[in-house]
């Protein structure tokens, strides 16, 4: 009897503690948490495996919120030593429809238009270059 109490005690403490587990799991914060609305238009990585691994995105964002901006970089992918650059753009206003990994990155005719790059490089160093 008393080892039949400890078995449902240890069942029951063992299914509650794999609930709170997948619930934390599951409501980490994302992109769609952020106040701002995002729109990844484009993204480009480079194909070599065995250097820096270069990444590109190309996004268009609602409001000019520099905090969402870096929590929106900070949530891109990122490998050591590799880059990871995102150029952000009103919807509003001429933006790039495509990217290169080699500068410059897309036609020049966009630059204007700009509203920030966010940064990541190999060291982890997060730039936000604000150009507004």
């Amino acid at each position: 009897m008393k080892n039949q109490k400890r078995n449902i005690f240890l069942i029951s403490a063992a299914i509650i503690l794999i609930a709170i587990m997948v619930y934390n799991s599951l409501s980490q914060p994302g992109i769609g948490d952020l106040k701002s609305e995002f729109k990844e238009i484009t993204s480009i990585r480079n194909e070599q495996n065995d250097g820096p691994i270069l990444r590109a995105y190309l996004v268009t964002i609602d409001s000019l919120n520099l905090a969402d901006m870096t929590t929106y970089g900070n949530f891109m992918p990122h490998n050591k030593y590799g880059n990871t650059k995102v150029y952000f753009f009103s919807p509003n206003k001429p933006f790039p429809k495509s990217l290169n990994l080699i500068e410059p990155v897309f036609d020049q005719t966009f630059e204007k238009y700009c509203l920030a790059v966010y940064e990541k490089n190999g060291m982890g160093e997060v730039v936000l270059r604000d150009f507004n």
